[in-house]
């Protein structure tokens, strides 16, 4: 039977701009025996584009439509639940900002229109936009957020992520966020194994080096969940989760052995 791979990317198939070795020869196994490949990142500041091209360089084939990030889920979740009238106050980078574009998203720069406030990992945050974000949630606008990752694994370490944006928000309102549209949510998993791998979840196992988010909405939706011990995730963390893993892979090319 026809499997669906869904692999991370930063931690899982490279750091920074180096390879975890194996992995092209890992995914082109995978294609040659006939299984599907797709890409899910929660990573908000690199287009769809940009991942296609980087993966190609490495020498691992991707069409646009097999990268899935979570900007391109928050353009969805938006286009579903605004109004031709509403817009949204948007804390990003140019690739959030350019995906809820392309999707037709309305976006203002001004705290009494917003319907909406969306945070992104951004590394030009500033209390403007704080103070921002903050005016439009006390007018009344839901406060979503593309991915709930605390750091970005890099080589060399690790640095801060959306979860520094979610925090400076959660801090000043004093109440969760409404919605995080990227891995662990089910907006993510159900799209790309009922949209875009046309497979029910047992057929499907996510690949990440993250437990709270990989790992966690994978269990959820019972896809079958691998960790790569490449990225975030060390043996204390993976001792002390209550997110077990189904599968662990000192790395991603022995993702064939399974």
């Amino acid at each position: 039977m026809e499997k669906g791979f869904i692999f991370d990317l930063d931690g899982t198939i490279y750091l920074d701009d180096e390879m975890i070795q194996g992995a092209d020869e890992a995914i082109a196994s995978l294609k040659k025996r006939g299984d599907r490949v797709v890409f899910l990142t929660n990573k908000s500041i690199a287009s769809r584009k940009e991942y296609v091209e980087k993966l190609g360089k490495m020498g691992i084939q991707v069409e646009l439509d097999e990268v899935i990030n979570s900007n391109y889920i928050t353009a969805k979740y938006l286009n579903d639940q605004m109004g031709p009238e509403d817009a949204a106050y948007v804390i990003g980078e140019a690739p959030l900002f350019e995906e809820l574009a392309d999707a037709g998203v309305k976006m203002t720069d001004h705290h009494e229109e917003a319907r909406f406030v969306v945070l992104g990992w951004d590394r030009q945050f500033t209390y403007e936009k704080i103070n921002k974000a903050f005016q439009a949630w006390k007018n009344g606008a839901a406060i979503i957020a593309t991915n709930p990752d605390r750091t970005c694994p890099v080589s060399g370490g690790e640095i801060p992520d959306c979860a520094a944006m979610i925090g400076a928000l959660e801090g000043v309102t004093g109440e969760p966020i409404s919605l995080v549209t990227g891995k662990p949510s089910s907006l993510m998993s159900d799209y790309i194994v009922h949209e875009v791998l046309k497979m029910s979840p047992s057929q499907c196992y996510m690949i990440g080096d993250r437990l709270e988010t990989d790992i966690k909405m994978a269990n959820e939706a019972g896809i079958h969940s691998v960790l790569v011990m490449t990225g975030i995730t060390d043996e204390e963390m993976l001792r002390e989760t209550t997110y077990e893993p189904n599968y662990v892979l000192d790395s991603v090319k022995d993702i064939v052995t399974l």
